[in-house]
């Protein structure tokens, strides 16, 4: 009789652990912890999750243009039909625009691309390390893209009156003693303060959850004060579609480089508070 070797035990390779859950295995977790995952880290809103680029970006375009048509239609029915009541405007607008936003971020579309809605939020994402860079221009120019779209079907659906003051496809305008440099200021103060308090709420799983109805109440604040006085824009798509479509260009830059700068700003200074990741 022939005695062969019992096989050696086979000893399993160390590796990420794989959890099962309710819907099939999970995936092993990011070094940044349960709650910075890749669906946590390449979006904005609480349940932003990853996938192809292009359906991110076409929900991008399709809920800034969304956006911008009900902010034009808003906006022709505050300012038309009564023009002496101007002074509840800018609060009534900044709610309607901070009630969207808090509701398109937690939509479907929302909750696939991020909801971010504003180039300015996608370069302060990137720059906080939570956005990959090589999507910063997809997103910009869907975003872009959307608001012109936006603009451009509220003027096919309400009429010539849209384009004619004092609605004017819904252009923000500074009151006119603020200058271009103050203009600025106060567009790229707003945008570092946004992003100081965008690191602060995705450091913290609770955080993530009140991100939407943080950002709409903060977006209809900034309307409701600095409406009558810088435009309070505080997002380039905001203002691109409407002032292309207006012919008011004038200051157009304004409103696009200081929330640039002010992303770039904040996401510096939460950098130095320990509340920034390094970009991806």
């Amino acid at each position: 009789m022939t005695l062969t070797p019992a096989p050696e035990p086979v000893v399993p390779r160390p590796g990420p652990e794989i959890r099962p859950t309710a819907v099939g295995p999970r995936s092993p977790e990011s070094p940044h912890g349960p709650d910075a995952g890749p669906g946590r880290d390449t979006g904005y809103g609480p349940d932003a999750g990853p996938g192809p680029l292009l359906p991110r970006a076409v929900c991008e375009a399709a809920l800034t243009a969304l956006l911008l048509f009900l902010i034009v239609t808003a906006v022709r029915w505050l300012v038309g039909p009564d023009p002496g009541a101007a002074a509840a405007r800018p609060a009534v607008l900044g709610a309607v625009v901070g009630t969207l936003l808090a509701l398109f971020m937690v939509s479907p579309p929302g909750r696939c691309s991020g909801g971010h809605l504003n180039p300015a939020v996608t370069l302060a994402l990137w720059r906080l390390g939570v956005f990959p860079g090589r999507e910063v221009v997809p997103y910009a120019v869907a975003q872009l893209a959307g608001s012109v779209f936006g603009v451009w079907c509220a003027g096919l659906v309400w009429g010539p009156v849209t384009g004619r003051p004092p609605v004017r496809h819904a252009s923000v305008r500074a009151d006119p003693a603020w200058g271009d440099a103050a203009v600025l200021a106060a567009e790229a103060g707003v945008l570092a303060g946004a992003t100081l308090m965008l690191a602060a709420l995705l450091a913290s799983p609770g955080g993530r959850r009140v991100l939407p109805y943080a950002v709409g109440l903060t977006t209809a604040l900034v309307i409701g004060v600095l409406g009558p006085l810088s435009g309070g824009s505080a997002n380039p798509a905001r203002q691109f579609g409407p002032a292309l479509l207006a012919g008011d260009t004038g200051r157009l830059w304004v409103y696009v480089l200081g929330p640039a700068l002010g992303a770039v700003l904040g996401a510096w200074l939460a950098g130095r508070t320990g509340l920034r990741r390094p970009p991806r």
